[in-house]
């Protein structure tokens, strides 16, 4: 199995980045999945959404290519996404704009992680389950997670945590993870029926 993490911040050194990269190693070191494949907007930004996407143009091709290949080879996701203006960032969006009809992240499970340094966090939630699945077919599990004051939690020195925080959320992530793993093995099944083409209907309603 393979978890692909999307990482919807656009700085270079972010909160968001570092719970993604501790996500990642969460993964691999309790055995929820075999491959991860993490992807930092911080670092690879995208230009923006333009209509000769549709018409195969070959500079669009080349950025994403590789990418669809990867998003394509993934069980499930994981999307980690700071609060800004109370907005997910306009990179993580224009990210979903890239995935329509090529399937590559439809009907496959997605866990929401959102980050903030204070009391916020859940507008990018209902931001992304009401804005990003349409056309991509991405499925949101009923279950996210909001980390809030994150730079007083998952830190690589253990003393810049605050232990009760750093437990709790430790603990809520690991039960998401799981949750994850469980809703990807069995949207195997949904995509195999072959009742998920998008042949017929190629945009949501």
């Amino acid at each position: 199995m393979k978890i692909g993490i999307i990482c919807g911040s656009h700085r270079s050194d972010s909160q968001s980045g570092k719970i993604a990269r501790h996500i990642e190693r969460e993964l691999i070191d309790k055995g929820l999945c075999d491959e991860t494949w993490l992807y930092d907007l911080g670092g690879n930004p995208l230009p923006l959404w333009d209509e000769s996407i549709w018409e195969g143009d070959a500079e669009w091709q080349k950025i994403l290519t590789p990418l669809s290949d990867e998003l394509k080879s993934c069980d499930g996701f994981i999307v980690v996404s700071p609060e800004w203006h109370g907005m997910a960032p306009a990179g993580l969006k224009n990210f979903f704009l890239m995935w329509t009809a090529g399937g590559e992240v439809a009907h496959k499970p997605a866990l929401i992680v959102t980050v903030s340094v204070a009391d916020g966090g859940s507008f990018p939630i209902a931001e992304l389950r009401m804005s990003s699945y349409k056309n991509s077919r991405i499925c949101y599990l009923p279950e996210h997670l909001i980390i809030r004051y994150v730079d007083t939690v998952f830190n690589d020195d253990p003393a810049k945590n605050k232990p009760e925080a750093q437990e709790y959320f430790a603990s809520r992530l690991t039960y998401c993870l799981e949750m994850l793993k469980e809703y990807a093995l069995a949207f195997r099944q949904i995509r195999a029926s072959g009742k998920a083409s998008l042949e017929v209907y190629t945009s949501g309603m």
